[in-house]
């Protein structure tokens, strides 16, 4: 058992900002515990065969003073470039998305393939956080990052009532290879004239990530909800007719996946960047569905994840 003055739960983008500014000010004994193989959470990118697609945050909008800032630097670093879109640019990462993650993370202590399966608050101890194998490791503060409903699991009894409020529709992703070009034109993003049920289509050799032809479609939440039950074969057979519709005459698809988000898009947010709990607020939860209370967008985002981040771990370290 080892103890820390800091445990985040979760690695995806508000974790790694969490993390960033514990550590930015003076915060060093930390530790970024993330169920998955990699970093990134929903800054995803996947190998297809030769080529690579993005298959959960496609780009990121700048409101924000902080994010503006740091993403001049990252801009200036390589790591990112403006894509398309006005009035407000939509930037990408220059080697996918997951790969900012990865650079955002580099310096961060992380625990890959660590599912936690519980937070003890003991009033007269540490905090106790308990892996699914059995592990158990001690923490002053833990800040949880994994989407609210996964959050209550492990925080049984001791949640906040507005927690429970917030809810996600899921989206499913189909990734296609093609052996030819598409009809999708640069710079390879389309979010309109779509048919019903798909939100956005993707080619990543025209964003600049793949060296192949990778198709990603998106479907809607509504669109994911009412196929929730089908087999994954029926569902990646029924998006790869969308993305059939965009092959350049001589071009087919030559390969296909699925990937299935189970909390993409909240559908109800709180109104504050972060919420504390347990004895004396050392457990402070956080995310993209927590949003300030002068966010203009509204909604869950790339933006609202970093801004969570950066709000609790600004909150966290002011607290030692």
């Amino acid at each position: 058992m080892e103890t820390y003055e800091v445990i985040i739960i979760g690695g995806g983008l508000s974790g790694i900002m969490a993390a960033r500014t514990l550590m930015e000010n003076g915060v060093k004994d930390i530790l970024i515990v993330e169920k998955s193989k990699s970093v990134g959470g929903r800054l995803a990118t996947r190998r297809i065969g030769e080529g690579k697609a993005d298959h959960g945050a496609q780009f990121f909008t700048v409101r924000s003073p902080e994010l503006q800032e740091d993403s001049a630097r990252w801009l200036e670093a390589g790591w990112v470039k403006r894509w398309f879109g006005t009035p407000y640019p939509r930037y990408t990462s220059t080697a996918g998305m997951n790969a900012l993650a990865k650079q955002l993370a580099k310096s961060i202590p992380v625990k890959l393939n660590s599912r936690v399966s519980s937070i003890l608050d003991g009033r007269d101890g540490p905090l106790e956080v308990e892996l699914e194998n059995g592990e158990r490791n001690t923490a002053n503060h833990c800040i949880v990052t994994a989407p609210a409903p996964q959050a209550l699991q492990l925080m049984a009894g001791i949640a906040p009532p507005e927690v429970s409020t917030i809810s996600f529709a899921p989206c499913f992703v189909g990734m296609f290879t093609f052996d030819g070009s598409s009809s999708i034109p640069s710079p390879g993003h389309v979010d309109e004239g779509l048919p019903d049920g798909v939100e956005r289509v993707v080619d990543h050799e025209k964003k600049g990530i793949s060296s192949t032809v990778t198709v990603s479609v998106y479907m809607t939440g509504d669109w994911s909800k009412q196929q929730v039950e089908m087999e994954e074969d029926s569902i990646l057979a029924a998006i790869q007719k969308v993305a059939e519709g965009f092959l350049e005459k001589g071009s087919r698809v030559t390969g296909a996946q699925l990937k299935k988000w189970k909390y993409s898009e909240a559908e109800a947010v709180v109104r504050t960047p972060f919420v504390e709990m347990g004895h004396e607020g050392r457990i402070v939860l956080c995310g993209d569905a927590f949003l300030r209370e002068n966010d203009e967008a509204g909604r869950t985002r790339f933006e609202s994840a970093y801004l969570s981040g950066v709000s609790a771990g600004t909150r966290v370290a002011g607290k030692r």
